[in-house]
């Protein structure tokens, strides 16, 4: 919304209000994706340890398992906030992910993308604090991929 429109009574503060959607909290947004690491990524660890190698050792040695393990989330993770715009975890705490601009969900390689600038913000872990500096709250990755978790 333009002041302008504003100024000259052509949208009134209230619309603008409404059009605004609340990021969720800092917090919120950790433990869901808590959740999401034990619902999703845990099972797809497990069975990759135990089942598909000989166990906990052979699977810390393999780094090419520990890569597809996480290519298989992040693509399991995509695939869900791009068809329901919403994560197990996002729905237990009533988070959906949309687009910054348009507020209507993100598409599948653009989630992806967001899941791999995550990676790469975890790694070194300016973009996971950046949060805590920004007033609208928003992380590296939410910025690169032009998103926001909002509240429903």
């Amino acid at each position: 919304m333009r002041w302008r429109n504003i100024k000259q009574n052509k949208i009134t503060k209230k619309e603008q209000n409404q059009n605004r959607q609340k990021i969720a909290s800092v917090p919120k947004r950790a433990k869901a994706f808590l959740i999401d690491m034990f619902m999703i990524n845990m099972p797809i660890l497990y069975i990759t340890a135990y089942f598909i190698l000989d166990g906990k050792e052979d699977f810390q040695q393999n780094s090419i398992a520990i890569f597809i393990c996480t290519m298989l989330f992040g693509i399991i993770i995509s695939t869900l906030t791009s068809k329901f715009t919403q994560t197990p975890g996002y729905k237990a705490y009533e988070i959906k992910l949309i687009d910054t601009k348009t507020k209507n969900g993100v598409g599948f390689f653009r989630c992806f993308f967001r899941f791999l600038c995550f990676i790469i913000s975890g790694v070194i872990l300016i973009g996971l604090i950046l949060c805590f500096f920004r007033k609208d709250g928003k992380n590296l990755h939410d910025l690169l991929s032009n998103t926001m978790a909002v509240d429903i």
